[in-house]
């Protein structure tokens, strides 16, 4: 099992070039179901997550074809199959996202409960809610949900119990080729929830609202085949990002949108960066100084996000002054935090609440992953750390960061992937 070596030096520097966002890319992979031709998906990230999404499409008898561009080409029309089996959706908790457009284009969907991070209770509960709202049968059975209609899928009124992304996505897809009007309240508002409604739309679908909190789907009896392009990944943007202000380094990011990060780039201004931003760029400026603590709590989109909570803990660890976390999203999700105070920080956690001392320097230690983004968060302290870190159970990383070490080095870092 590969590891990350990391020797802690001085301030990041320099330019890379930002993936297309994992978050966006997986429903984007699940809604080409929905097509009756070829859909041709470009700028998809390499990521384990996305290997796993080919291999279920694969699965269920879907063509995945992938050109020189390394724009990948998936025709749904070989479809064969409708079971998404445990082997491969426990790996991932995304694989739920096929239930939607495979019972709405076929009728019928047999899929296993998801697995994924291990930060949190994530039930599956507003999925099927909602499309019994639209007419499904729904049962469970052995870890299974089988899930069938008689007929098309009916459009509904859905207001979800609490923000869901995934629960919003699945029941939009689904949506797309209901008969009638659906009508989500509650919605999540996140920028890859707005991906996946510009998606369909370019495949024929009428989605509105995407990006507030009511969305509207009026479905239609068929998708064509089409082209999509999946936006940059705002949080591998944030997480480089964080780990300049922590390196007190100045960096510039291309193909990123700065327009999805508003509420982190707020918080790295307060922690004393100077961020100039175009349509496609993002360039941040420690000018050398010492980050100044700042405190933040978790929320839905457009609050701050709880994926990048790990790296701005670790940012914190090293900042100057002291700063309160509230983790509202999930509840195991400050569990980086035994990892970074071997390290020497100086955190101390209360239920959902971290409170965090800064020090000047962290000590290499050698630390464990636990989940995707508690990875970064201990790449990021290796990074302000005197001596060799050592970071353990990588594979969290690599289901979220394409060439994370590449990168990094690109910026300057001593950092390099060594066998376990």
């Amino acid at each position: 099992m590969d590891k990350l070596l990391i020797s802690g030096g001085g301030p990041l520097s320099g330019e890379i070039r930002i993936s297309g966002a994992k978050n966006s890319a997986l429903p984007i992979l699940a809604a080409t179901l929905l097509a009756d031709g070829p859909v041709m998906v470009s700028n998809i990230p390499h990521l384990h997550d996305i290997t796993t999404m080919f291999e279920l499409l694969g699965c269920l008898g879907v063509t995945v074809t992938m050109n020189e561009k390394m724009q990948v080409d998936v025709d749904a029309t070989t479809l064969n199959n409708h079971i998404a089996p445990y082997d491969l959706v426990k790996t991932m908790r995304a694989s739920i996202l096929v239930l939607g457009p495979m019972l709405a284009k076929y009728g019928v969907a047999k899929v296993s409960f998801p697995g994924g991070c291990a930060i949190g209770s994530r039930p599956v509960d507003l999925h099927l809610e909602g499309l019994k709202l639209m007419g499904a049968s729904v049962e469970i059975d052995g870890g299974y949900i089988n899930a069938s209609v008689d007929g098309r899928l009916r459009g509904a009124h859905i207001t979800m119990g609490i923000v869901s992304v995934g629960a919003t996505e699945n029941l939009m897809m689904a949506a797309a080729l209901a008969e009638g009007q659906t009508i989500i309240e509650n919605a999540a508002r996140e920028p890859e929830v707005v991906d996946l409604a510009q998606c369909i739309n370019t495949l024929g679908g009428r989605v509105s609202g995407a990006g507030t909190s009511t969305i509207v789907i009026d479905g239609v009896l068929s998708l064509h085949r089409g082209s999509y392009r999946v936006m940059p990944d705002r949080i591998e943007t944030a997480t480089y990002l964080a780990a300049a202000v922590a390196t007190r380094g100045k960096i510039k990011l291309k193909d990123a949108n700065p327009k999805t990060l508003g509420a982190v780039l707020k918080k790295l201004q307060e922690a004393g960066a100077t961020i100039t931003t175009g349509i496609d760029w993002i360039q941040l400026d420690m000018e050398k100084k010492r980050p100044k603590a700042v405190s933040f709590a978790t929320a839905p989109y457009p609050g701050f996000p709880t994926d990048m909570q790990a790296q701005l803990t670790a940012v914190n660890a090293v900042a100057e002054g002291s700063a309160v976390i509230v983790e509202t999203v999930f509840e195991n999700r400050l569990v980086q935090i035994n990892e970074l105070n071997r390290m020497g920080a100086v955190i101390s956690v209360d239920k959902n609440t971290a409170s965090v001392t800064g020090v000047e320097r962290l000590k290499a230690a050698p630390v464990m992953a636990s989940d995707l983004r508690a990875s970064a968060s201990l790449v990021i302290a290796g990074l302000v750390a005197d001596g060799d870190t050592v970071v353990d159970r990588i594979y969290h990383i690599d289901r979220g960061y394409e060439c994370i070490e590449e990168k990094f080095q690109q910026l300057g870092a001593k950092i390099r992937r060594i066998p376990g």
